[in-house]
């Protein structure tokens, strides 16, 4: 049997020996020999060998701590290498049919052409798509941005000795530098020795731009034109740009003390720093490749019949993006630089419209050709970027804009806003909109908290539109969360309508959310201000942790249908903003499916996702990846708006119904309503020791002194998926899916799944996740770790995972997990060997760290590692 992942499997051992070749270089054959009798033991003990995992924990509890950091770190990075390798190989020349798919879009406007769907509404469509990839800095991506530069930098010497044309010579050099970069990956440390900043984290957003989809757009772009052209003879307008970016990243302050209106300015400006230094690199290869003479009559005029025209226009515009940079460097560095506004970059028409110019005169003058190269590419960067990178938009939690007016209506012997009724506050917040008076005094000075949100407001009466996205409200739940936003921004001064969108996180708030919504609608003011558009945000994590993931998705579906009626009938344009993370306990999976999955009608062209940590760097972190993430956003809008899925029958709506209430009440019994259940999760996890993880600018919590309620749902799921539980994954939905086969339902579960694209994606992810799972390591953390008297808890935990497995089994009628996707099960088993090392070392160094006052930094380190690397491992963390 042909093995299809042998290249696959050759890259990951070429870069395993290289791995294993530095660490023996670096400390001795006797190391290195004990890393790889713990690598075969534990294989070994994978395929059921007690005898073997006895020898390997023996192993490992053994381990000097001179031993600690060396041994995690080289597991961590094999890894990391081995992730490497399955990205790359989803881009190789060598990659087989069941990793690359064909180019979606292509699959699609094939389909559609050969289908019912008309050409002019499929190139409509295409011409108006609106899809917002929202970055955000969520604290998942484990890796250091150096270390992820090195990791890119392996790829392409994987990429480079594909060429089958190498000499010997060639290829010599090329293992060379892999060699070298393996070396400094094995001697930079991977653990920060300090919490990144936001400012920190913005950059490392910037970075991906600059390193990836810089590049990729116009790639894509070109391609999606050239796919276009072939079906149906037409090209697409210059300006198109179906995919745009914007990012939380220095904006998000919800829960994030360390974001102050002085560092989001700071990330403004680094957002324009870096798109006029990008522009500048391709007006200076522009200048070296317009050298033709040729021109129509406008770029004649304008250059005064220049012998060069087109570089007299393009060294104008360096001259510009020159000073434009000094600019920003000045204030960057803290002065206040004057400079004269037509020596500078301040809109986006200051570069567009001259190189308009340049490309009709291209095109006028029989160069259409030149005019479709890097010209091209620049403008399509221009429609996609801008002069400021990122819309930023700007997150915060509805009750700090509550304390606000609280402790102005105080001051101004009004009342107490915050103990106002909601018809109260809508009266006061509506009378306010409409005045003409200002309300906040001139001379007033808040507390320290309430300065700072103001601070915040004034900021963004100083931006462009442009460089702003939406105002996100955390929390939100009535139409006062929303005017409230709205009267600061006026009170501020802010001179262009900004986005205020409420985002609704909890169960209660997404059942209430077309309540909401349907208020806010009804008010005139409020409508007129809207210009018939509005934006709302759909929270997966918060609500996943709130009622557990099968109660949450039907909330968000069943919000997101009732949303769309209610803005259908105030005759208003809605766009969907889902709030999706990495992990499946977060909304995370495959975003193509789960675009497909969304009620008909909810997408409808328009659709703003966030992309967060560690995914960021998986789905666009490589240019060649990077198109195809976009062809797949692309590919995904278009279907779901153009062949929307069905309407769910009443019989799947009434299961769904009482699948998602068995389900909220099953997994509240265990979180909340199980009094030991706090210190379990505490003692079975490394929840604690997490905190101690430099991983993002955010503390872990909202409140210090709170439980699980307070936790975020990053190291609330980082933490189960440490000890490979997944518990915030799958509790709560095997039980609801057992008791609906238990009452005859088991053919309509079939049904559904087969039919039903919204249940065959939570099922599809439920397979993930029980396939990621290893209650066997769980039990052994626990055996390790937590209190006997607690032990109950995790046999009624693995029981459960248990029968979530055999009900998913049932309805999929298959004998094994993930049978449908033999790669994604293919890569899980890969890792496995790997993984359990270091879960195993984890759990003894947690037991170490617990009973002792104070660990050496050995210790510390190596624990650090070992999250780090079964994070890497799971290729998801929170």
């Amino acid at each position: 049997m042909v093995d299809m992942y042998a290249s696959l499997r050759s890259n990951v051992g070429i870069l395993g020996q290289i791995l294993g070749d530095t660490i023996r270089t670096d400390l001795d054959d006797t190391f290195l020999d004990k890393i790889e009798q713990i690598r075969h033991l534990s294989k070994s003990s994978r395929q059921g060998n007690d005898a073997a995992r006895e020898e390997m924990l023996t192993l490992l509890s053994s381990l000097s701590d001179d031993e600690l950091v060396p041994f995690a770190k080289a597991f961590n990075q094999f890894l990391n290498l081995a992730n490497i390798a399955e990205q790359f190989h989803t881009i190789s020349r060598n990659c087989d049919e069941l990793v690359c798919v064909p180019d979606p879009v292509e699959q699609l406007l094939g389909r559609m052409l050969s289908g019912n769907i008309d050409k002019d509404k499929m190139l409509d469509c295409l011409k108006t798509l609106d899809i917002d990839l929202v970055l955000t800095a969520h604290p998942t991506e484990i890796s250091r941005r150096t270390l992820i530069q090195k990791y890119a930098s392996v790829i392409d010497s994987l990429a480079a000795l594909e060429n089958p044309q190498l000499t010997g010579q060639e290829k010599k050099q090329h293992h060379l530098r892999l060699r070298q970069l393996i070396a400094q990956i094995w001697h930079t440390n991977e653990i920060r020795n300090e919490r990144p900043t936001p400012v920190d984290e913005a950059r490392w957003g910037l970075s991906t731009i600059e390193a990836s989809l810089w590049q990729a757009v116009p790639d894509f772009l070109r391609q999606l034109n050239q796919h276009v052209e072939d079906r149906t003879n037409t090209q697409l307008p210059i300006d198109i740009a179906p995919v745009r970016f914007s990012s939380w990243m220095g904006g998000d302050r919800d829960g994030n003390p360390f974001v102050t209106a002085v560092v989001t300015q700071e990330v403004l400006d680094r957002n324009r720093h870096t798109a006029a230094r990008l522009y500048l690199k391709d007006v200076a290869l522009l200048v070296n490749e317009l050298s033709m003479e040729g021109a129509n009559e406008e770029l004649l005029a304008y250059t005064k019949n220049s012998s060069e025209p087109y570089r007299d226009v393009l060294k104008d515009l360096r001259h510009k993006l020159r000073n434009t940079i000094d600019y920003l460097n000045g204030k960057l560095e803290g002065h206040h630089p004057d400079v004269e506004l037509s020596d500078i970059i301040w809109d986006e028409k200051d570069i567009k419209d001259p190189l308009m110019m340049l490309y009709r005169s291209l095109c006028d003058s029989g160069m259409r050709l030149i005019a479709n190269g890097l010209l091209l590419d620049m403008l399509r960067r221009i429609a996609c970027f801008g002069i400021h990178m990122l819309r930023l938009d700007i997150r915060q939690d509805a009750q700090r804009h509550a304390d606000v007016l609280a402790e102005l209506t105080r001051y101004l012997g009004m009342g107490d806003y915050g103990h106002w009724s909601e018809a109260d506050r809508q009266s006061f917040l509506l009378r306010e909109l409409t005045s003409k008076r200002p309300l906040i005094p001139a001379k007033w000075q808040g507390s320290s908290d309430v300065n700072e949100v103001l601070s915040t407001f004034r900021l963004l009466a100083t931006q462009p539109a442009r460089a702003m996205g939406s105002y996100v409200i955390s929390m939100a739940s009535q139409p006062s969360d929303v005017l409230a936003v709205l009267l600061l921004l006026k009170e501020t001064g802010c001179p262009h309508p900004m986005r205020v969108v409420p985002l609704f996180e909890t169960l209660d708030d997404l059942n209430n959310a077309s309540q909401c919504m349907s208020a806010l609608f009804s008010i005139d003011w409020y409508r007129g201000y809207t210009k018939g558009i509005q934006e709302v945000m759909i929270g997966y994590s918060d609500s996943a942790k709130d009622a557990g993931v099968m109660a949450a998705a039907w909330a968000q579906y069943s919000a997101q249908e009732k949303l769309v009626a209610v803005s259908q009938d105030a005759d208003i344009k809605l766009t969907l903003f889902h709030g999706r993370g990495g992990t499946i306990g977060r909304g995370g999976g495959p975003a193509h499916e789960a675009i497909l999955s969304q009620p008909p009608g909810s997408v409808d062209g328009r659709i703003r996702v966030t992309e967060q940590g560690e995914m960021i760097r998986f789905k666009f972190g490589l240019p060649k990846v990077a198109v195809q993430s976009l062809a797949l956003y692309t590919s995904a809008v278009m279907e779901a708006t153009l062949l929307p899925p069905p309407e769910p029958k009443a019989q799947w709506r009434n299961c769904m119904e009482q699948l998602a209430d068995e389900s909220v009440l099953a997994y509240r019994a265990m979180v909340r309503e199980e009094p030991d259940f706090v210190s379990y999760f505490r003692a079975a996890t490394p929840e604690v020791e997490l905190g101690k993880l430099p991983l993002g600018s955010r503390p872990a919590k909202r409140r210090v002194d709170g439980g699980i309620e307070s936790l975020r749902a990053i190291p609330w799921i980082f933490a189960w998926s440490q000890n490979r539980l997944m518990l915030p994954a799958w509790l709560g939905a095997g039980e609801a899916l057992q008791a609906a086969t238990q009452r005859g339902e088991l053919t309509l579960l079939q049904e559904m799944e087969q039919h039903w694209p919204f249940f065959k994606t939570r099922i599809s992810m439920l397979e993930m996740v029980y396939a990621k799972a290893e209650p066997n390591l769980a039990k052994y953390y626990e055996t390790s770790l937590v209190p006997s008297g607690l032990h109950h808890l995790g046999v009624q935990l693995r029981e459960r995972l248990a029968v979530g497995v055999e009900a998913v089994l049932a309805v999929t009628q298959s004998e094994t997990l993930m049978a449908h996707t033999p790669w994604s099960r293919e890569s899980v088993e890969l890792r496995n060997p790997y993984i359990d090392p270091l879960n195993f070392l984890q759990a003894e160094l947690l037991a170490r760290t617990r009973k002792e006052e104070s660990s050496s930094t050995n210790v510390e380190l190596a624990l650090m590692l070992t999250i780090a690397g079964v994070a890497a491992g799971m290729r998801n963390t929170g």
